[in-house]
């Protein structure tokens, strides 16, 4: 039993993984968030932030890049569902642009609210 579920988990695992690959390879918009997820981490090292704070950071990052991933995947299926102009599939679409865009706003809003006392601190302790 064990090792037909762990067969299963793995199978599930690839899978998933795959997906995360194709949706990198495909979508240029995720691309220019790993890399700015990448700045960001790079950037919450350097500024030493509180466990609290890294936890913070870590969701914001993994909402966004996870929320545009769902948005890609929307558009995928919407795409392949119908060549044509339909106001609904539009509407589908849009709705889950927004949903990523939303979470992004609000994630670089808590960003501002981490960074800018750690930078603002830095600079003091400079000068």
């Amino acid at each position: 039993m064990f090792r037909r579920c762990s067969k299963l988990f793995f199978k599930s695992l690839k899978y998933a993984l795959s997906g995360v690959l194709a949706a990198f390879k495909s979508g240029r918009n995720l691309r220019i968030m790993l890399i700015c997820m990448l700045l960001v981490i790079a950037g919450s090292f350097l500024l030493g932030l509180s466990p609290f704070e890294w936890a913070l950071v870590l969701f914001c990052c993994a909402g966004t890049i996870s929320l545009e991933m769902v948005n890609s995947s929307i558009e995928e299926a919407v795409n392949s569902i119908t060549d044509h102009y339909k106001l609904s599939a539009k509407k589908a679409k849009d709705i889950a642009a927004g949903a990523a865009l939303f979470f992004s706003f609000f994630a670089m809003i808590i960003g501002l609210i981490i960074f800018i006392p750690h930078i603002i601190s830095l600079f003091t302790n400079i000068v």
